[in-house]
């Protein structure tokens, strides 16, 4: 095994669906996850206090032996990415709505893309469209309270229902036929979100490129791991009794949960 877990964090679960493409890519890697619940969603709160959350959780993670850190988190990212490479010796790979691949795959030039409000006002993501959506009308949907309804276990019924319902018609009003999804947390509705959007609408996640750009870093570092099976490690910052209810119905292996104060 090479040395050392890969670290990931997220204010929540949401991350949790990168960590799930890395473990389908990369079956013998451990994994080494902070939620920092106690300040979730990040999405809600100032880019200053984002990137301070971001700062105290990576610098842990290299502390703790992480070889490689994801910042499992759109919105972590857009706030806080340079200000990770710089603080760290350790590769750091971010997390950005797949706006790119969202361009090259829609049919009609229109693409929506639903996540926080913290992601959309971002910088990261104003470049993101200027460099790769020239000739593409992009359709921002902010999605206030859609990332706290998944983190609290609504993955399906009324809650989401409602909200999903009102996030959704507008990108139906504009026409757009393929849908980004530019939060963690929202891969894990895709279901009940493509049954609202429609067949004709294709939804892009960008998780699967994250897992595969995981391993290239390692490969090129020299420290992938050897065949095997990896473990998943979870701290919070929150109540771990929580955190592994809602942990899970969104993770099929074993896993353990504890506390860490950041």
């Amino acid at each position: 095994m090479g040395p050392g877990p890969i670290g990931l964090f997220d204010s929540g679960v949401g991350g949790l669906s990168v960590a799930r493409e890395i473990r389908r890519e990369l079956p013998a890697e451990d994994l080494l996850y902070v939620a920092d619940s106690a300040y979730c969603p990040y999405g809600d709160r100032e880019p200053g206090e984002v990137r301070e959350r971001a700062l105290a959780v990576g610098r842990h993670l290299q502390g703790s032996g992480a070889k490689l850190l994801v910042a499992a988190c759109n919105t972590a990212t857009g706030a806080a990415l340079e200000s990770l490479r710089q603080a760290l010796s350790i590769p750091v790979i971010g997390l950005e709505p797949a706006v790119k691949t969202g361009a090259r795959l829609t049919r009609n030039r229109k693409i929506g893309v639903m996540a926080t409000s913290g992601t959309l006002r971002s910088e990261r993501f104003a470049r993101l469209v200027q460099a790769h959506a020239v000739g593409v009308e992009v359709v921002p949907q902010p999605c206030p309270g859609l990332a706290d309804a998944i983190e609290s276990g609504a993955l399906d019924g009324e809650l989401l229902q409602g909200l999903l319902g009102a996030f959704v018609e507008p990108l139906r009003r504009a026409g757009v036929d393929t849908v980004v999804l530019g939060c963690t947390h929202y891969a894990f509705i895709q279901e009940p979100l493509a049954r609202l959007l429609g067949a004709e609408v294709q939804l892009v996640d960008s998780a699967p490129a994250i897992a595969r750009r995981v391993r290239e870093v390692l490969e090129a570092g020299g420290l992938s791991g050897s065949p095997g099976t990896g473990t998943l490690r979870l701290l919070t910052t929150g109540k771990p009794s929580s955190l592994e209810r809602r942990v899970g119905r969104l993770w099929p292996e074993p896993f353990e949960v504890e506390a860490v104060v950041l």
